[in-house]
């Protein structure tokens, strides 16, 4: 055979290879996709009313409901303040809270109820550069800073809506979604928050706002996408502290290519949500999986940890064991998502002379959080 045949044969194979190689990533980084090139999201598990959670879940959507929604939205707690403090209170809403809720209702099939989440986010947060985090009905104050993970929470609802609902929810997150990449994402990198007032992004990431099924589902063309991942990837990556302490790092310093954490605590749910992130698009770690399986079966999963894996408090929380049901639930392991409902349940009020009764709070002082309600109702409905 001449040389020249075979350096055309060489040149052909090593394309034909080239273009099969390609083929692969796409799929495995992005799964399925639609004909318009967004990934498909795999659906949880949704053991939750399989293994008889579902009473509690209704009666946790009824107070919800009932008791810790207004006009604006869902209060971030039920007691009201004077709303003028540094971090939300009393009955203001949050960005947080109405993409959690509209979650719930499209994974739960409640398209009316979806619908009136969406129009009161519209209404109270929608801003020219996305959603603010933070409205207070007392003072008429829509805060001018977005949060990266709330904005990409709502669009991914808003997909997930296309699929159960109807196309307009899609026209209405690609809208959405193109200003997080407008906003929020320069050069590769993904940036916290945005202030309109200034024009700017602060210059960091905190890493569980690294939110990879939700920007595989953006309108965005899939190279910028894939760069915006691979870059994700690495810092996520990079903030494993450990086999033996799996969890991650809270922050990534951009200009100095550190990390950073609580002064020297890890959070817990932090950690746990970057967790859930990874798994979504099966990149979790099996020494991480292993340690939740085993703190939250032994009922010590801790709201915090020093660096080298030891509790810095004995407190827990309703959310922490949500998100681990979560997890559980992406991942297939009915296991953990059962005993780490069980563990959530430790703090359901049940007594039916309290106000609060059926949700998740403090019996005593009847303080009860929108963001340990909302994720213990959507953990229900994994």
């Amino acid at each position: 055979m001449e040389l020249k045949t075979v350096k055309k044969r060489i040149t052909l194979l090593a394309t034909l290879t080239a273009v099969l190689l390609g083929v692969v990533w796409f799929f495995s980084s992005l799964g399925d996709s639609r004909s318009d090139g967004k990934a498909v999201e795999a659906a949880p598990a949704r053991y939750g009313d399989t293994l008889g959670f579902k009473p509690h879940r209704l009666e946790l959507q009824r107070f919800i409901e009932q008791k810790l929604v207004g006009e604006a939205g869902v209060y971030t707690n039920y007691k009201e303040t004077d709303e003028a403090a540094e971090v939300a209170t009393g009955h203001e809403t949050l960005s947080e809270s109405a993409g959690l809720l509209m979650r719930y209702y499209v994974l739960t099939g409640q398209k009316d109820a979806f619908d009136t989440v969406w129009s009161r986010a519209k209404q109270t947060l929608a801003t020219e550069a996305g959603f603010s985090y933070r409205y207070s009905p007392l003072l008429d104050k829509k805060y001018p800073v977005n949060a990266v993970v709330d904005d990409l929470r709502i669009n991914r609802a808003l997909y997930e809506a296309e699929t159960a609902f109807g196309d307009a929810y899609g026209q209405e997150a690609d809208r959405y979604g193109d200003l997080v990449f407008e906003h929020n994402v320069q050069q590769d990198k993904l940036f916290d928050f945005y202030d309109i007032t200034y024009g700017t992004t602060n210059d960091f990431l905190t890493l569980c706002y690294a939110d990879f099924q939700s920007i595989r589902l953006l309108d965005a063309s899939s190279k910028d996408k894939r760069k915006l991942e691979n870059k994700l990837l690495e810092i996520v990556s990079g903030g494993y502290l450990s086999d033996k302490f799996p969890f991650y790092e809270t922050r990534y310093e951009y200009a100095t290519d550190t990390y950073g954490d609580h002064e020297g605590e890890i959070s817990t749910i932090e950690s746990l949500l970057t967790v859930l992130s990874l798994a979504e698009i099966g990149k979790e770690r099996a020494p991480s999986i292993t340690y939740i399986k085993k703190v939250v079966e032994a009922g010590t999963l801790y709201g915090r940890y020093d660096r080298e894996g030891k509790p810095v408090t004995d407190i827990q929380s309703t959310a922490a064991y949500a998100i681990a049901a979560m997890i559980g639930s992406t991942i297939g392991d009915k296991g953990l998502y059962e005993d780490s409902i069980h563990r959530m349940e430790q703090y359901r009020i049940e007594d039916g002379t309290s106000p609060i009764n059926g949700s998740f709070g403090n019996a005593a002082t009847e303080e009860v959080y929108s963001f340990d309600n909302l994720l213990a109702l959507l953990a229900y409905a994994y």
